[in-house]
């Protein structure tokens, strides 16, 4: 029996977009504003099921949900790096402008 490399395919995704006008041209599930990594760390952060995360974006549908996760996990090692710039950013905000309500 001989061994398959595992090939990379990649897969269409009808629900997601990028447009520079738009999250910095981060990928959104198309139509809203809603970027496909704030899915990916309500599914893998959070753990939120599919069904969970649609009551928290009622503007998108169960498809689209699972297009937004099929994409990041084609696309993972790209976005996780975006998150990681996030959160950085977000690290600086907090010691420039520290909280009032400590």
């Amino acid at each position: 029996m001989t061994e398959q490399a595992l090939k990379k395919e990649t897969t269409s995704h009808p629900y997601i977009v990028k447009n520079k006008d738009v999250c910095d041209g981060s990928p959104i599930i198309e139509g809203t504003r809603t970027r496909v990594i704030d899915i990916a760390i309500e599914y893998e952060v959070m753990g939120r099921s599919p069904d969970e995360i649609i009551r928290s974006h009622p503007n998108v549908s169960l498809y689209q949900i699972h297009d937004a996760l099929s994409f990041y996990y084609e696309n993972r090692d790209e976005l996780d790096e975006k998150i990681k710039q996030d959160k950085e950013f977000i690290t600086r905000l907090k010691g420039k402008f520290p909280s009032k309500m400590v």
